[in-house]
């Protein structure tokens, strides 16, 4: 019996492995969106083994949903499926996220321009909205509520510049980002960081200064290159 295999057989309920609870659903696209969430969020860890069986338990449906929710998963890049061994949720590409940041750079900075050439006074108070719920949730070592506002301070630049469009296609092409930048946020003081980051992309919106809001979003997008170097040597496991 293979190391996967082995995993996979001693693998525990998903229900006990960290925490991760699963909603009863009836289709393929629910359980696909619940485990595509606990995934990104890293409740189901790097490497972990899924079986079609067990989950399909867990949501109370037959194998059938939850075999397409997995194929699609395994389209994302998200899980990767054996034939011989079983389905594990992937562990983190580091060779796909420098290509990543650059479209992300490219798409954003973009956004961030057009944003500060016409950003209302209504449009900077969603921005300090945003800010101030970072505050609390970082006060409080919330992380998870914390990434959704960091989330929406980007989806809001997009908003403002009138290119919401933008936002769905790099929610899709910063999926590995993600799961790394999640690793990141327990780290002391990277949730104040992340808020100065965003402080200074805000007051170059409000000053309607194109060129320093781009270099202030340039600054804080780089800011994962590093982080992935040093989370690779704290989680080797985690990074292919």
């Amino acid at each position: 019996m293979s190391q996967r295999q082995r995993r996979a057989v001693s693998s525990p309920s998903l229900r006990s492995s960290g925490g991760v609870k699963l909603r009863r659903v009836t289709t393929s696209s629910a359980i696909y969106d619940q485990l595509h969430a606990a995934i990104v969020s890293l409740q189901m860890k790097p490497g972990m083994a899924l079986q079609e069986k067990r989950i399909s338990e867990e949501f109370g449906v037959s194998r059938t949903p939850v075999r397409e929710a997995l194929l699609r998963l395994a389209e994302a890049g998200l899980v990767e499926i054996f034939p011989q061994s079983g389905t594990f949720v992937s562990r983190i590409p580091v060779a796909a996220i420098p290509e990543a940041v650059v479209i992300r750079k490219s798409l954003e900075g973009t956004t961030v321009k057009h944003a500060a050439e016409v950003a209302s006074a209504g449009d900077i108070a969603r921005l300090d909205a945003i800010i101030a719920r970072q505050r609390v949730h970082a006060g409080l070592n919330e992380t998870s509520l914390f990434h959704e506002q960091d989330e929406a301070f980007h989806e809001s630049i997009s908003a403002i510049a009138g290119y919401p469009g933008v936002w769905t296609i790099l929610r899709t092409v910063k999926l590995q980002i993600d799961r790394a930048r999640r690793l990141t946020l327990p780290v002391l003081g990277r949730m104040n960081s992340v808020i100065e980051e965003h402080m200074t992309i805000r007051d170059a919106i409000a000053a309607h200064d194109r060129e320093r809001a781009h270099a202030a979003m340039m600054h804080h997008l780089s800011a994962v290159i590093p982080d992935i170097d040093e989370l690779r040597l704290l989680y080797p496991g985690y990074f292919s």
